[in-house]
């Protein structure tokens, strides 16, 4: 017979433990080195085989988990025999010290088995195979060639397929710690993996990469597989098999979740179809290998697939395998029927009487426990612990134990008789503890409304209920880190008291939860009521099960597993619960609702006289819901209760899946013909070794990337399909057994798409007797279908193999082709070759081959391995992966997958070389040229500029500077200004190295005198004053740091810059003006002596940059004061350990001689300089003090001036010595500069290459040093009047440096736009009215649309750097009256009731879109239109204040009205005058479906004036993309809609408004913002009851015309005036919202703008927004 590797129930109850022996056999064999987490029960009960353990010398969080599995040791069970052949030494030898060392790993004895006695003849017969037994060195298990359980191979052959890397030895934690050991180290399958590398570069590779692509399907999948020794990457690593006296021990690696539960926590974690059936594909290929090996599953279902972190699913088979024990009819029955005493098969455990009288069975059935529960056959406790296994609750896990009701709060004595003391059902124990007030208030004021914010069960409760039997290591972790065994509730009361969560099943069950193992802790003391632990167990279960509780349990079961988990159900019985972030990342555990409708109340009393008939009802009802027995039915008193019941057992049929035809199982009739026999599944046992070897000649990389190609990603043609049904009735599947695997992989396909189960016991039965499959199936996608019906065939012959299945056209090609690039990256190997095989394969072409699709399917899966490269070979081939990502992904993939992992790689903190080569010119060109600027400065900038400051490692920040510097220029002075110059001198002061400041004065000297005076100086200037503002005020000790390593940071970024500006210049900003700055810190008395003495040095620079006569005539008058001090003063120290110890840390090492050490040392950095520089005599007449002075410096440093006219050597040398490395020598010599200047790093534009070779060799300004200082001064340099951006004010007038006070936060914190209302620039763009303004993703080009010559609309683009039209677009025939800039490269969609897609280079039209009469509602060409409009349209017209509005021109419902792009895709959106939508797929130049409003909301329909979407631009935490889920309109009647993406279907409409939307905005995916000609502005939270309530902003008196938004700032424009409101601001104390109303000013004169605004756009990144007016003018404002 065909072998089965699965059967029900594998494990009898009586061979479990119960938990606590579980965990005590695991302490006693491993000799308590391992650390127990959880075991995993089987069915609803404590008990288990199988338990999560992990290394007891790591940490809890941090180590990973192992699967254990206890499976008992039968006489005649194969998979002893297979062990006992490999390692036959008696555990009394481990006991008495005798080596055990002859255990070995399968793969490894199994090599020589497979590498020799292969047939010559591979198409030999059988006879030839058997002769001899000459196949095989060695044969193990039952002795025979083929076995019972294996059609084909003897159980050791095909065991050893099935786990060839299994360790198979005597048990020890030795042996275990080196499983695990080469587990994680990744040694396991990395030959295997390293095989197939070299195959890919060509190399010799050995036959084990070929070996790996035969299992996985190239050349392809075989019918007949030859045992192997590689495992197929989608079976289970069975890692260990440990042999003990009494129970063989498997060891496998513990997979993140299961697909039971990503079926019901979250099925959102399979993203799309494509995943769903990528998933399918890789189950198959795993059966198409068991089957090949002649043996099938038997059990497929989700709780048997197991999935890892990256969803990528491992079938378990060995631990479910019929080698565990024989299995036979009388072993079924018994596991089927209920258990009499269930118990612990530990003689002497203390359980063993604790659940002697329970009724339950292993194996789950709902419906069955239902109706006996509701029958009063089953308890209450039974029937609530079957609900606690089917929500995925599991007995000792306690991040998910298993919940109870508390019943009553212990204050009396249980009497049903009396109300006092019972707890109310209808009300979570949350509520009850919380009040309903708080909850309301915790709802109406939360960001997303929700009444409870944890579990209804934590963790923190399940340890606290048992703190008296856990270990502290586990109390500490989990309740509280220091142990404080008093802080504990003492007794049953208080711990009722105390906690908001439910109860546990050990308070109605076991006694020993009382009792205290640890000597500090008292047991927890029982009521008075009770007399004992024991005798409080048995009244407290009497009340669980009293009819008081009976009655109202079902409230309970409503709250915690019912239908008031959601909806308005769950609102009013404050139930909400806080959802989960990220609804696409897996979970293994979480909230199940098992039911969506009331659940019945339990059957009464009075209704045990009938049990029978209620009984045979339900039961009819579930083997066939349509035939009721009336007659029946009308003749008991018990109608409405039979009717609940059995409504509610129809509508939970999910909850009894099944997913196997257990044929036998069901009645005779319900097949047609006999059941199989062993006659009938025989199947030939000749191994086709073909199929597996013999191949290598074949198999190279030019033919990897031909099966790895895709040709075309379209949809499978439906009759394509049906032919493949047609034709699969032939193909060959050899056994029954194998059919049913068939089967069960039809019901999970069907099951993934429909999100609950296919079939249960009832819908099973019927479809086998009549032919009829569920209902269901309709609900399924055609293609789907198809494949499930051919595999649930009833006829099993006629089910189509797997191999079949996978060759099928359901399948694209971008699953074939993902699946072969993903599954050798899967296997047991080292990060290391993983990253090489990636990235060598991907470099030859794989990515190409495959698609942009298949590419971004398989991008998740490689780009954990790129984030954390250890090695630099290793970073190199994570640049090569990132590289051919970059080329193959589209740009949203690049978006959504690619910048994140950026991020996280230049986030981390130390050396890199990956993050060397990411920060190259060369590669950030690339992320421009696919995703734009925009999204760069969004994501990976910051991540540059934090490469500066914190710690920053010193070759990462020499690339980040030269990036830095490089790229300013092509960014455009706005950008540079906000995004560049002001981060970093913000980093002023926090750690910012001198990369960082080399930074600013480079990109000063880049951009030339003009921007480092106009620009950078002011902004300088703002953070001295602040420092020195900083300074009087009493700070806490890292504030005073803070501000004074901010001080010094500025002062060495001026001493760079003066070396690039002419001296005339220096005088001019630093010292005409009357402040010196220098001079100004100088005279501080109370600074550290850091900041004086690079102050000192730093004024030096200066005066010799300026020269003697300049320093003569305006500096030494100002430091006359401070010589005169320091020549009174008394030498005073100041300690400033804790600066000098920062300052060492972000500022250039230093000796300890250079360092002042008192206030006076300012005298010999400052007075021997001067004398050098002006001469001393000249230096004595403007120093009254200069003999107290010199006096000083004789006595205390030597010093003294020589008549020579020099000082002395030994002075000067002393000087020098003083003087801080921190001078313009050390800056200007830094390599990122030289890199840049040699010509490593940007190009200069040729446009600006003279100014800035200039500025870039500042010593050619030395030729004029020698010119008259006073002419030299009146001949400076004047402002260039058509220099780029001339017009660009200074930020620092709206930003007055740090705050040294407040608190630090992030950038967006930190830098605030504070808006101005100020005109800096205006242009005359247009004749006539601005209709809208579009701005591309550099900031530095605008389009504008509006009224031209002769009325017709023309498009103008405009170069922001000069303010100069460079091109336009002269098409339109009508006004234009909306704009869009399309991903695409260069193309620009415009509106005038048609929309027109032209080139913006050239100005050439690329398409043009009308939308055609007959789809509108009145028929017309637009230039007849507007005879036909009708008396309520003209009326609607009138009613229009603005005269600039879509309604003032001819239109008629064909008409397009406004555009909305689709976020990453080239689709656009696009309203009409009929209130339709259509969709436009710009790339492919075709229109695509059209949504039409509905006739019946008005007389004539409201025209489309709005368009947005959620979604479009956002991006998850796991980095997948968010597609919109939903489209927003607003209509010319004040109506918004909210429309469903996938569907069209209107999600809700509702009056928004009482006038014409003019804009509408989705700035989070749950927030819409609408503008309206009502002068409101208002904000719709989505995530509240539809249709939502809405927060109104009022202020304006004029009809809004738009707004933008950034942030949380929402500019808007109303006739002349713009307003100002923040959607995070709240109300005030009136409850009201306000938008604050403004003129615009113009910049330079005040003047007040009185031109009717007509447009806005915001420019986020150079904190610009521009507004269009009605006369046609461009503004830009600030």
């Amino acid at each position: 017979m065909e072998g089965k590797l699965n059967f029900l129930n594998p494990i009898k109850m009586e061979n479990q433990f119960c938990l606590e022996c579980l965990q005590r056999r695991i302490n006693a064999d491993f000799s308590d080195k391992l650390c127990f987490s959880y075991g995993v029960p089987d069915s609803p009960l404590p008990f288990a085989s199988t338990a999560v353990v992990q290394m007891s010398n790591s940490t809890l969080e941090a180590s990973p988990q192992f699967i254990l599995v206890y499976l008992p040791i039968a006489e005649d069970n194969c998979l002893r025999k297979y062990i006992d052949d490999y390692c036959p030494e008696d555990h009394e030898g481990k006991a008495s010290g005798k080596s055990v060392e002859t255990s070995a790993p399968v793969a490894n004895r199994d090599q020589a088995e497979d590498d020799c006695q292969v047939v010559s003849d591979q198409t030999s017969s059988l006879d030839s195979l058997n002769s001899g037994r000459r196949v095989f060195k060695t044969w193990f298990g039952c002795g025979s060639l083929t076995c019972k359980y294996s059609g084909r191979f003897s159980c050791s052959r095909t065991i050893t397929t099935l786990a060839p890397m299994a360790h198979v030895g005597i048990l020890s934690y030795r042996i275990f710690e080196e499983l695990a050991s080469n587990y994680l180290s990744g040694l396991v399958e990395d030959h295997v993996l390293s095989s197939l590398c070299l195959l890919i570069e060509g190399k010799a590779s050995g036959q084990d990469g070929v070996n790996l692509l035969s299992l996985i399907g190239l050349p392809s999948f075989g019918e007949n597989t030859f045992p192997g020794c590689l495992r197929h990457p989608n079976i289970a690593p069975i890692l260990g098999m440990l042999k003990t006296l009494d129970a063989i021990n498997l060891v496998l690696p513990k997979a993140s979740y299961t697909l039971e539960n990503i079926i019901h926590y979250n099925p959102n974690a399979l993203k799309s179809e494509w995943h769903i059936k990528f998933l399918i594909y890789q189950l198959l290929s795993a059966l198409a290998h068991v089957h090949g090996l002649g043996v099938a599953h038997g059990d497929i279902s989700p709780q048997h697939v197991m999935l890892t972190d990256s969803c990528w699913s491992w079938l378990r088979i060995i631990d479910k395998s019929p080698w565990i024990s024989n299995l036979s009819s009388r072993v079924k029955e018994n596991s089927l029927s209920p258990s009499s005493g269930m118990h612990c098969w530990v003689e002497g455990c203390p359980s063993q009487g604790l659940y002697a009288d329970l009724k339950l069975s292993q194996s789950i059935d709902w419906h069955s426990a239902f109706t006996r529960w509701w029958k009063r056959e089953l308890s209450n406790f039974e029937y609530l612990l079957i609900l606690n296994r089917l929500a995925g609750r599991r007995w000792g896990d306690h991040t998910f134990h298993t919940v109870m009701p508390w019943v009553i709060d212990f204050s009396v004595k249980p009497d049903v008789k009396d109300d006092t003391g019972w707890r109310d059902l209808s009300k979570s124990k949350w509520r009850l503890a919380k009040g309903d007030e708080q909850l309301d208030f915790t709802y109406s004021t939360s960001e997303i409304p929700h009444h409870v914010s944890d579990e209804c069960l934590s963790e923190l409760a399940v340890c606290s209920y048992k703190a008296r039997r856990l270990p502290l290591n586990v109390l500490r972790m989990a309740v509280r880190s220091v142990y404080e065994p008093n802080e504990y509730p003492s007794s049953m009361q208080r711990l009722y008291q105390w906690t908001p969560d439910e109860c546990i099943p050990e308070f109605y069950c076991n006694a020993q939860i009382f009792y205290s193992i640890h000597s500090g802790m008292a047991n927890l003391a029982v009521p008075a009521w009770a007399g004992s632990p024991e005798e409080f167990i048995k009244l407290h279960r009497d009340a669980l099960e009293s009819d008081r509780v009976s009655s109202e349990i079902h409230h309970w079961i409503d709250i915690t597993f019912g239908y008031k988990m959601s909806g308005e159900a769950a609102i009013a019985a404050k139930n909400v619960m806080l959802p989960a972030s990220e609804p696409t990342v897996p979970k293994s555990i979480g909230r199940r609702q098992l039911f969506t409708q009331p659940h019945p109340v339990r059957q009464g009393l009075a209704g045990n006289m009938c049990n029978t008939t209620a009984d045979s009802t339900v039961h009819q009802f579930q083997t066939n819901p349509i035939e009721y027995p009336e007659s029946f039915l009308a003749e008991t008193t018990h109608l409405q209760e039979l009717e609940d019941a059995a409504t509610f057992c129809e509508h939970a049929r999910h909850l009894s899946p099944l997913y196997c035809c257990h044929l036998e199982d069901l009645a005779e009739d319900c097949f047609s013909g006999e059941l199989p026999d062993s006659s009938e599944i025989k199947i030939s046992t000749r191994p086709d070794h073909g199929d597996s070897y013999g191949v290598r000649s074949t198999i190279d990389l030019h033919y990897l990337l031909e099966n790895i190609e895709v040709d075309d990603d379209s949809l499978v043609g439906y009759q394509e399909l049906l032919i493949w049904k047609q034709k699969s009735v032939s193909s060959k599947i050899f056994s029954y057994d194998i059919a049913k695997d068939i089967f069960s992989i039809g019901c999970i396909l069907a099951e993934l798409h429909l999100r609950k189960p296919l079939f249960d016991l009832t819908s099973l039965a019927m479809y086998f007797k009549n032919g009829v499959l569920p209902s269901l199936m309709q609900q399924l996608p055609p293609h789907t279908k198809i494949l499930v019906e051919a595999c649930l065939q009833i006829d099993w012959r006629r089910r189509p193999s797997a191999k079949c299945l996978l060759e099928s056209p359901y399948f694209p090609t971008t699953v074939r082709s993902a699946y072969l690039f993903l599954a050798p990256l899967q296997l047991l190997a080292r990060d290391e070759s993983r990253l090489r095989y990636a990235a060598n394969f991907a470099k030859q072409g794989a990515f190409k081959a495959m698609g942009p699709f298949a590419a971004e399917m398989c991008a998740p899966y490689c780009l954990p391995l790129m984030v954390t490269p250890v090695s630099d070979t290793e970073a190199d081939w994570a640049y090569i992966l990132l590289k051919e990502l970059l080329k193959c992904l589209k740009p949203k993939a690049v978006k959504t997958l690619i910048l994140p992992a950026i991020q996280k790689i230049l986030q981390a903190t130390g050396y890199s070389h990956l993050k060397v080569s990411l920060l190259q010119d060369s590669f950030v060109r690339e992320i421009w040229n696919c995703i734009g600027k925009q999204a760069y400065l969004e994501t990976i900038h910051p991540s540059v500029i934090s490469n500066l400051c914190v710690a920053p490692q010193k070759s990462s920040a020499s690339a980040a500077a030269v990036l830095l510097i490089g790229s300013s220029e092509e960014l455009g002075i706005p950008v540079t200004i906000h995004q560049t110059i002001l981060p970093l001198i913000h980093c002023f002061g926090k750690g910012l190295c001198s990369d960082g400041i080399d930074v600013l004065i480079r990109i000063g000297s880049l951009l030339g005198e003009n921007f480092v005076i106009q620009q950078i100086l002011p902004l300088l200037r703002n953070v001295v004053h602040s420092c020195i503002d900083a300074s009087y005020v009493n700070k806490p000790e890292p504030m005073q740091s803070w501000s004074s390593l901010a001080l010094i940071d500025c002062l060495m970024t001026l001493d760079g810059l003066v070396t690039f500006l002419p001296r005339e210049a220096v005088v001019k900003e630093l010292i005409e003006d009357g402040s010196c700055l220098h001079v100004m810190v100088l005279m501080l008395p109370n600074l550290d002596l850091a900041v004086l003495q690079v102050a000192a040095t730093s004024l030096i620079s200066i005066c010799e940059r300026i020269g003697p006569d300049f320093t003569a005539l305006y500096v030494l008058p100002k430091l006359k004061e401070l010589f005169d001090e320091l020549a009174f003063s008394q030498v005073t120290t100041m300690s400033s350990a804790s600066l000098e110890r920062s300052f060492k840390v972000t500022k250039p090492d230093t000796e300890e001689s250079d360092q002042i050490e008192s206030r006076m040392d300012l005298a010999l950095l400052l007075y021997p300089s001067f004398a050098s520089l002006l001469g001393i005599e000249k230096l004595r007449q403007c120093c009254a003090t200069w003999l107290l002075l010199e006096q000083f410096l004789l006595r205390c440093h030597n010093w003294k001036w020589g008549y020579t006219g020099e000082s002395s050597r030994s002075g000067q040398d002393n000087i020098n010595a003083r003087r801080p490395v921190v001078s313009k020598s050390s800056v200007s010599e830094y390599t990122p500069a030289k890199r840049l200047l040699n010509g490593v790093g940007w190009s200069i534009p040729q446009s600006q290459g003279s100014r800035s070779a200039r500025n870039l060799m500042p010593h050619k300004r030395e030729n004029n040093l020698n010119q008259n200082p006073v002419q030299s001064h009146v001949t400076s340099s004047t402002f260039g009047k058509y220099e780029p951006w001339h017009w660009f004010p200074s930020p620092a007038a709206s930003w007055d440096g740090p705050d040294f006070l407040s608190r630090t936060g992030g950038l967006k914190d930190e830098l605030p736009w504070k808006i101005r209302a100020s005109i800096i620039q205006s242009v005359r763009a247009h004749h006539g009215t601005i209709r809208s303004i579009a701005v591309c993703q550099d900031e530095c080009t605008v389009l504008t649309a509006g009224v031209g010559p002769g009325f017709k609309g023309t498009v103008q683009k405009w170069e922001l750097s000069r303010i100069d039209c460079t091109s336009g677009y002269y098409g339109h025939e009508e006004v234009v009256n909306d704009i869009c800039v399309l991903s695409s490269h260069e193309r620009v969609a415009s509106c005038d009731g048609t929309v027109h897609v032209w080139n913006s280079q050239t100005g050439k039209p690329l398409s043009i879109f009308a939308e055609s009469s007959a789809n509108s509602v009145h028929v017309g060409s637009p230039s007849t239109s507007a005879s036909k409009m009708t008396t309520d349209q003209l009326n609607m017209m009138n009613l229009n204040p603005i005269s600039s509005g879509i309604l003032s021109s001819t239109f008629d419902g064909s008409l397009y009205t406004c555009m909305h792009q689709l976020g990453f895709f080239d689709r656009l959106v696009v309203g009409t005058g009929n209130g339709s939508l259509r969709f436009i797929d710009v790339h492919q130049g075709q229109k695509l479906h059209l949504w039409r409003s509905d006739p019946s909301e008005s007389s004539f329909p409201s025209l489309i004036s709005s368009i947005c979407s959620c979604g479009s631009e956002k991006m998850q935490a796991d980095g997948a993309a968010v597609s919109p889920s939903w489209i927003g309109a607003g209509l010319s009647s004040g109506v918004c809609r909210l429309l469903d993406v996938r569907s069209g279907n209107v999600i809700v409409s509702w009056k928004a408004h009482d006038g014409y939307v003019t804009k509408l905005a989705a700035p989070e995916e749950h927030l819409l913002v609408s503008s309206s000609l009502d002068r409101t502005l208002r904000v719709w939270d989505l995530r509240r009851n539809l249709p939502p309530q809405p927060i109104v902003f009022r202020g304006h008196s004029d009809s809004i015309s738009g707004f933008s938004i950034w942030g949380q700032d929402v500019i808007s424009i109303a006739k002349n005036k713009i307003g100002l409101s923040s959607l995070s601001r709240s109300a005030d104390e009136g409850g009201q919202h306000h938008v604050t109303p403004q003129y615009l000013f113009l910049a330079d004169r005040g003047a007040r703008n009185m031109s009717v605004l007509s447009s806005l756009c915001i420019l986020p990144f150079s904190r610009l927004f521009l507004v269009g007016t009605e006369d046609g003018h461009l503004k830009i404002c600030c």
